[in-house]
């Protein structure tokens, strides 16, 4: 389903639950100006079209002793579909890879990786990334401290541009 598809009440839905999953449907509803039943079959039909993929806790990496966090960029030796896949499919084996992008330009992936310790990151570049079939080259960037970590996307943003085109 296309973003135009979607009604203002349904972006309200998503912005607001983008905000606090954890809200009631009695207080969705209320914030969105609607009632109950149908606020809540709104919110499944988001979720079975596949605009909501889940609810989940914003944990604190650092707190929970996850003191590295690394981007690595990923070189592949063939970028044929099969290929690309596989690697894609590995990357969602290992439980430090957090995200998996391919990109277009010099590098084929990067990772956004989390450890508890620089060794064990070591560990996990030197045995399983470095050592995946397929990898050409790694190069790693270890962050220092992060400015901004926005999940979800900027619904306010959205809004301005359909109101522009309306």
């Amino acid at each position: 389903m296309a973003t135009s598809r979607l009604d203002p009440i349904d972006r309200k839905i998503l912005a607001e639950l983008q905000a606090d999953g954890r809200m009631t449907n009695v207080e969705l509803a209320r914030r969105v100006g609607i009632s109950a039943p149908p606020c809540l079959r709104r919110v499944r039909t988001l979720e079975e079209s596949g605009y909501i993929r889940g609810y989940h806790a914003d944990v604190d990496a650092r707190e929970l002793g996850f003191e590295v966090q690394v981007f690595a960029s990923v070189g592949l030796l063939s970028q044929a579909e099969v290929d690309l896949c596989a690697f894609e499919a590995r990357c969602r084996t290992w439980p430090l890879v957090r995200e998996c992008h391919m990109l277009n330009g010099e590098v084929d992936f990067i990772l956004k990786c989390v450890a508890p310790d620089l060794s064990s990151f070591q560990r996990f570049l030197t045995e399983e990334l470095t050592a995946a079939d397929n990898v050409a080259s790694v190069k790693t960037s270890l962050v220092i401290r992060g400015a901004k970590d926005e999940p979800g996307v900027p619904f306010d943003v959205l809004e301005e541009r359909l109101t522009r085109e309306a």
